[in-house]
C-alpha cells in the first residue's frame, strides 16, 4: 500500500479499539464493584495496544490501573505507530537516519524548554488568581519585540542579556499595573461575574497589544542576530567526536546538530526556572505565592496579603512570557501576531501537564516541544510539515482531555 493508506489503516484501527476500550472498561469494572477511577484511559490504552484480544484479557482480570500498566500500553501504541510509519515511507529520514532523529528530539527539547517556561507564567497566575490570561502570548510578543529594539535600534551596542532583563522588567510592570487597574476589582466585590470578566478583560488586552504593537511597528518581520558567537571548541581536541562547537553550531557525538541560538535559549530558560525554583521555595515571598494557591483565606489569616500576592503573580507571569519571547527572537522573525500560536500552545501544555502544576507545565512544554520536532522532521513532504504543527498541540489536547482531563500532575477537584 502507498503512504498514507497503510499509516491511516494502523490509526484507524488504534482510535477504533482504543474507543471500545474507554467506554466499556468503566462499565465492566463497575459490574464487578471494583474501583472506576481512570479505568477509561486503562482500557483506551489496552484496546489501542493489542485490540480486541488484550481487552478480553483486562475485562477478564481486571487488574488495578498502575503506571506500569498505562506505560507498557502507552509503549506498544507507539511502536505499533512506528512500525506503519516505517512500512508507509521507508525511505523517510524518520527511518534511515538515527542521527537525524537525535537531532530532531533534542532541538525539541531545546524548544520545549522554552513552551515550558512560557507555561509556567500562565499555570503562575491560573494558581493564584485562579484565571486563565487570554493575553499571555502577546506578552511573548512583546519580550522579543522590545529586546529587538533595545539592542538593534535604540543601544545598538547593548549586550543582548541586558536586552533580555529590560524586556523582562517591562512585561512584569506591565502585568502588575494590569492587574492593578483591571484584575484588583475582582477580589475586591466590584465585579458582579469575575469568571466572564477575567476573560472578556484579557480578551481585551491582547487585542489591544496586538495591535497597537502593529501600528507602531509595522507588520514587517523583525530578528535578532544570534546573542553570541561561541569560540571554536573540540572536546577531545584530537577528534571532536563528543563535543565540537562552531559560532553558529553545536555538535554531540558527530551526531546531534543544534543551533547556537537555540542553545542560548535553553541556558536562559534553565537559569530563570532554576530561579524561580528557588524564589517558590526558598524565600518567605515565594512561599506565601504557594501559601495563596493552596488556601488564600487561611494565608490571610497568617499575615499574607492576597492582593499583592495577585499582582505579583500577574506580573511575574507576564514576566517569564516576555523572557521566553526574549529568549526566541534570535531563533524566529518575529511580527506582531506571533503570541497567538505561541498562546494556543501555553493552553495545551497546562492541560496536559495538569491545571495548576508547575512541574507538570515544565515537563508539558518539553512533551509538546519533542511531539512539534518529530512531526515537522517526518513529515514526507517538507513543504508541508510547517503548516502542520498546529495540528500536533490540538491533537495532544483532545487525548488528554478524552484520556487524563486532569492532565500528568493534576488532582482530581
Amino acid at each position: 500500500m502507498e503512504f498514507p493508506t497503510i499509516f491511516w489503516y494502523t490509526v484507524l484501527w488504534l482510535i477504533v479499539w482504543g474507543a471500545v476500550g474507554a467506554l466499556v472498561t468503566p462499565r465492566v469494572y463497575a459490574r464487578k464493584d471494583k474501583f472506576t477511577y481512570q479505568t477509561g484511559m486503562l482500557g483506551a490504552f489496552v484496546g489501542a495496544a493489542l485490540g480486541p484480544i488484550g481487552l478480553i484479557l483486562l475485562w477478564r482480570l481486571t487488574p488495578a490501573v498502575s503506571a506500569k500498566w498505562l506505560g507498557a500500553s502507552g509503549i506498544v501504541v507507539l511502536l505499533w505507530l512506528a512500525l506503519a510509519f516505517a512500512k508507509a515511507a521507508p525511505n523517510n529520514l524518520c527511518v534511515t537516519n538515527g542521527s537525524f532523529i537525535a537531532t530532531q528530539i533534542a532541538n525539541g527539547l531545546v524548544i520545549g524548554a522554552i513552551y515550558g517556561l512560557m507555561a509556567l507564567g500562565l499555570t503562575l497566575i491560573f494558581s493564584i488568581l485562579g484565571i486563565v490570561s487570554f493575553a499571555h502570548g502577546e506578552f511573548y510578543m512583546l519580550g522579543g519585540m522590545v529586546t529587538y529594539y533595545a539592542t538593534q535600534i535604540w543601544f545598538p551596542n547593548l549586550n543582548p542579556l541586558l536586552g533580555v532583563l529590560i524586556a523582562a522588567l517591562f512585561t512584569f510592570a506591565l502585568g502588575a499595573i494590569f492587574e492593578l487597574l483591571f484584575l484588583r476589582p475582582m477580589i475586591t466585590g466590584q465585579i458582579e461575574r469575575p469568571g466572564e470578566y477575567a476573560i472578556l478583560v484579557t480578551f481585551g488586552l491582547a487585542f489591544f497589544l496586538q495591535y497597537t504593537t502593529l501600528s507602531l511597528v509595522g507588520a514587517s518581520p523583525k530578528k535578532v542576530p544570534r546573542f553570541f558567537d561561541y569560540p571554536r571548541w573540540k572536546l577531545p581536541a584530537e577528534t571532536g567526536g563528543l563535543l565540537k562547537v562552531t559560532p553558529g553550531n553545536l555538535t554531540f557525538f558527530d551526531a546531534i546538530s543544534i543551533p547556537s541560538a537555540r542553545f542560548t535559549a535553553l541556558i536562559i530558560a534553565l537559569v530563570l526556572l532554576f530561579v524561580l525554583l528557588y524564589f517558590l521555595y526558598r524565600t518567605w515571598t515565594g512561599k506565601a505565592l504557594r501559601a495563596v494557591s493552596q488556601d488564600r483565606q487561611a494565608a490571610a489569616v497568617t499575615g499574607i496579603n492576597p492582593k499583592r500576592m495577585n499582582t505579583l503573580a500577574f506580573a511575574l507571569g507576564g514576566m517569564l512570557a516576555g523572557i521566553s519571547g526574549a529568549a526566541l527572537v534570535q531563533v524566529f522573525s518575529w511580527v506582531p501576531w506571533v503570541g497567538i500560536p505561541a498562546s494556543s500552545r501555553s493552553f495545551v501544555i497546562i492541560v496536559l501537564g495538569g491545571m495548576g502544576s508547575l512541574p507538570g507545565a515544565f515537563i508539558g512544554g518539553l512533551i509538546l516541544g519533542v511531539v512539534e520536532a518529530l512531526g515537522a522532521g517526518c513529515v514526507p513532504d517538507p513543504h508541508r510539515a510547517a503548516a502542520y504543527l498546529p495540528a500536533y498541540g490540538m491533537i495532544i489536547l483532545v487525548l488528554v482531555l478524552l484520556l487524563k482531563p486532569t492532565g500528568l500532575f493534576g488532582r482530581e477537584l
